[in-house]
């Protein structure tokens, strides 16, 4: 709140018990306010609140309040907006603050004040990232898992709990936590913040390092993914540059059906806006049928927004919101100043009324059409209803190579491999569940999944059924609370004896951790070219994330991911096949033991209560013995060290002067890598474990580490000289210059095959420029900087795609990576390209925002590209060379 803000006018008071408070008034702005999707009237208050007429314009404020002609804007209209705070995990986090300290030493080098290097605004970061599911099935698994975790961690760990003590304003969630989304809408989340300085009420909003922030949303807390470069601009007080969003209104209506579950709803929406198409939009949910959902149910549809593509999915809160706060154990005098702020500012919702605001287009789903549903075998909008899941997946098998098929001949349909497990003889064959974890935010925050499944297994064990003992299963909870209602409703004991044990609190399979597989399954799957898998109660299943030895993959419900695992194999027909056979005789099918909505809801009712809450909630900063004997570094300037392969000085700043450098055109480039669409972030930059051939296994190798030491590519992402061996270095990914998948590519002078990362090395030896082309929708999945810094060391400029994911773009921008899009209705096919050809492309001094450029090639192919910088402020950090490097000499001026 500035002094010279022309909108202090509209301040006014809100008394809560005995305090006052001030807060602006919005619904003064006019009849337009009350028109106003919900989530853009925190837009609005943002702007508002800010308003300074430097950073934040009085027509910044005009252009919001304006939201109903300005959305649909061909061009777009820019606005800055300021998150009220910033939430990172481990594997995002650790390289953030490793920029934050190679920004001091840079500050201090070019002769400034290195201590002016902190965090702005507020930051809380979750070490959720780091366990694996190393053991399983055994009562001692979560204690080794979490030795282990801390083994192998142990200096990311160390400088984290440094960077606690060195920067002002940053809180760091010790390991075995739970899992980041679920600690912010547990515990985190504030719903309406307090002013520091001031008593001045805001509303609660949040940019995160991980794609799936937007879970918050299911509380009324605007809050979406950011690169983690951006990340760190506004850690630094940067505002967000922004488009004006357009906003899908979306009515949920009906009833769901008994044997329904939060998760199939969430794979029906995913699929169906997927389909509508809402990239880079807000979607806001309406209508009498989300009074039904509780926040979980809401926050569970918010997490995957990611997989339908929007910016938010955003529940605005409501009577609901306010109950889940209470249960949470927030205080009382908090929710009666959350339900103050919000009814004065007209941002509490009644969903029962038919009263709504103004949307960009509306759509809705009828909950009753709801079906019990999976997604996959690569993507999570390809929702499968179980009852088609076996047709599906045998289909899956002979179609072509693609997201549905995996171009099997029908001779080797029927291949089955046998091997030994414990000393008994098994076999398996297509379709076989390898993997089957309980595991990720998306499910693991919602009480009625989790107790559902836990009186699935109940019932499972009952009537005497069982889980393959070389079926790798697991439990991750998402916070200790988690455990304790399972504890105390009485199903972790039949848990446990279905192999659904706690392994870890953190993210575990779903980011990839799932650890080992036995070797003899592993030869058995690779010697027959078995397509076994994996099925996760998670958010993400693109190819080569889950386990290298799991083709396919489906996400599920914690229900559903116990009954596969019993039934052995995807391809069932729940309804006409049983999952076992009683000792008279009698078929046991999957409706036999399946809870209703009802029996969960009694469970719920008696067992999740604020008391737990609070236990949990009340000693998580401490952290475990482990954390709290571990001796960080004191000082202001992080020691350094050259023997350490975690935690390593970044390249970013060598050479950096005080001065804006001239850019510089990119002339004779050579194309790295000729890729097709649907390139993700774990394709660029994989969380997964370390080949041991690769460029990254050998440098570890030079320095006296063994392959059991290697770790994962996600836990090293603070040393950049593993992670640049490690960029494309996905066993799945396709480039068009190589006649099989996986991470080598041409050096294309002499048409030499090799790994990326040496072909890179060569390149530059060279001084050659390097671009990257590819196809739709490159860079989508996780929120990852490193899928930006990566190609940035390899020395890429530019990247030209007929599309971006949102974020991915951000993070390029970030790193001074030029992203250029291929015109509507052109592609490197329809142009004629074969990416050997060798590229110019035209940088103009006065380059504007989405300018069309030229790319020309030396077989005398010219076409026009649009450069996606779609701000000002872009366009600033390109001449920069990144957001980091601006940000310094913006601290040193």
């Amino acid at each position: 709140m500035a002094e010279n803000n022309p909108y202090n006018k509209y301040l006014k008071t809100l008394t809560v018990g005995s305090k006052e408070y001030i807060y602006y008034d919005l619904s003064s702005l006019g009849e337009q306010y009350n028109r106003l999707p919900y989530s853009i009237r925190i837009l609005l208050e943002s702007v508002v609140r800010n308003c300074d007429n430097f950073s934040v314009k009085d027509q910044d404020v005009q252009n919001v309040l304006n939201w109903e002609t300005n959305q649909d804007s061909q061009d777009g209209v820019e606005i800055p907006f300021k998150p009220a705070r910033v939430i990172l995990q481990d594997f995002t986090g650790v390289p953030a603050v490793v920029d934050f300290a190679a920004m001091r030493d840079a500050v201090k080098d070019l002769g400034g004040n290195p201590e002016k290097i902190n965090p702005i605004c507020p930051a809380d970061l979750v070490i959720d990232h780091s366990v694996q599911v190393d053991f399983a099935r055994s009562s001692d698994a979560l204690q080794k898992n979490q030795d282990l975790e801390f083994e192998r961690n142990f200096e990311r760990f160390m400088f984290l709990k440094w960077g606690a003590k060195a920067f002002n304003n940053m809180l760091i969630v010790p390991p075995g936590s739970g899992i980041v989304h679920q600690v912010n809408l547990e515990y985190l989340a504030r719903v309406v913040f307090t002013g520091t300085r001031k008593p001045i009420l805001y509303p609660d909003t949040v940019v995160g390092t991980d794609s799936h922030t937007t879970m918050i949303n299911g509380l009324g807390v605007l809050g979406w993914g950011v690169g983690g470069i951006e990340a760190e601009a506004v850690m630094l007080g940067q505002a967000i540059t922004m488009l004006l969003p357009q906003v899908v209104g979306y009515k949920l209506y009906g009833t769901l059906g008994q044997y329904v579950t939060s998760t199939d709803l969430v794979l029906t929406i995913t699929k169906h806006l997927r389909q509508i198409g809402v990239v880079g939009k807000f979607v806001e949910f309406y209508g009498s049928g989300v009074s039904a959902l509780s926040i979980a149910d809401r926050a569970t549809i918010s997490n995957m927004c990611p997989e339908y593509g929007a910016t938010v999915g955003f529940f605005p809160a409501d009577e609901t919101s306010l109950s889940y706060l209470r249960q949470t154990n927030r205080s009382e005098e908090q929710v009666k100043l959350i339900e103050g702020y919000l009814l004065a500012t007209k941002q509490m919702r009644n969903y029962a009324s038919e009263e709504n605001p103004i949307f960009s287009q509306t759509f809705g789903l009828d909950l009753s059409t709801v079906v019990s549903s999976v997604s996959g075998p690569k993507r999570p909008n390809d929702r499968v209803s179980v009852s088609d899941m076996k047709n599906d997946f045998i289909s899956c098998l002979t179609n072509k190579i693609g997201f549905k098929g995996f171009g099997l001949t029908k001779e080797k349909v029927e291949t089955r491999a046998k091997f030994m497990f414990d000393g008994k003889p098994y076999t398996i064959g297509h379709g076989s569940v390898i993997i089957a974890a309980i595991t990720s935010c998306t499910n693991t925050s919602n009480p009625s999944v989790m107790l559902g499944a836990g009186l699935l297994a109940k019932k499972a064990v009952e009537a005497g059924l069982t889980v393959e003992p070389y079926i790798k299963t697991s439990l991750s909870p998402g916070s200790g609370v988690v455990t304790y209602y399972l504890r105390e409703s009485g199903v972790i004991p039949a848990l446990e004896q279905l192999g659904f044990g706690v392994v870890g609190y953190g993210c575990m399979t779903c980011i990839g951790n799932s650890g080992g597989i036995d070797e003899n399954i592993a030869n058995a799957i690779e010697q027959n070219d078995l397509v076994c898998c994996g099925v996760l109660s998670g958010n993400r299943n693109f190819e080569g994330r889950v386990h290298p030895n799991t083709r396919a993959n489906y996400l599920a419900s914690p229900l559903l991911v116990i009954a596969y695992a019993i039934a052995g194999r995807v391809d069932i027909d729940f309804e006409t096949e049983p999952l076992g056979t009683k000792a008279d005789g009698t078929k046991i099918f999957l409706r036999d033991i399946w809870p209703t909505r009802r029996e969960i809801q009694t469970v719920e009712q008696q067992h999740v209560i604020p008391a737990m809450f609070k236990e949990v909630y009340a000693k998580i900063e401490n952290g475990s013995s482990q954390w709290q004997k571990m001796k960080a570094p004191d000082g202001k300037l992080y020691p350094w060290s050259n023997e350490s392969t975690y935690i390593k000085k970044p390249p970013f700043f060598d050479g950096m002067t005080r001065d804006l450098p001239s850019p510089k055109p990119i002339q004779n480039a050579r194309v790295l890598l000729f890729l097709g669409d649907s390139v993700t972030t774990d394709h660029i930059s994989p969380a997964g474990s370390i080949g041991r051939s690769s460029p990254a296994a050998r440098f570890l190798a030079s320095k006296g580490l063994t392959p059991k030491e290697f770790n994962s590519y996600g836990s090293r992402r603070g040393n950049d000289a593993i992670m640049a061996r490690g960029t494309f270095a996905n066993i799945r990914l396709v480039n068009k210059f190589m006649s099989k998948s996986g991470p080598t590519t041409l050096y294309l002078p002499n048409n030499e095959e090799m790994d990326i990362f040496d072909c890179a090395q060569r390149y530059a030896i060279s001084n050659v420029p390097l671009i990257i082309i590819a196809g739709k929708d490159y860079g989508t999945g996780s929120s990852r900087d490193w899928a930006a810094k990566g190609p940035f060391l390899l020395g890429v400029r530019a990247v030209i795609a007929e599309s971006f994911e949102r974020i991915h773009r951000s993070n390029l921008v970030g790193m001074g990576l030029i992203p250029l899009q291929f015109l509507p209705g052109e592609n490197a096919d329809t142009l004629g390209l074969t990416g050997k050809e060798v590229y110019n492309i035209e940088l103009p001094e006065n380059l504007k925002p989405l300018d069309r450029i030229t790319v020309s090639t030396d077989t005398g192919k010219k076409f026009k590209v649009l450069l996606r910088f779609e701000t000002e402020v872009d366009l600033l950090f390109y001449r920069h060379g990144g957001i980091l490097n601006y940000m310094v000499r913006k601290m040193l001026s």
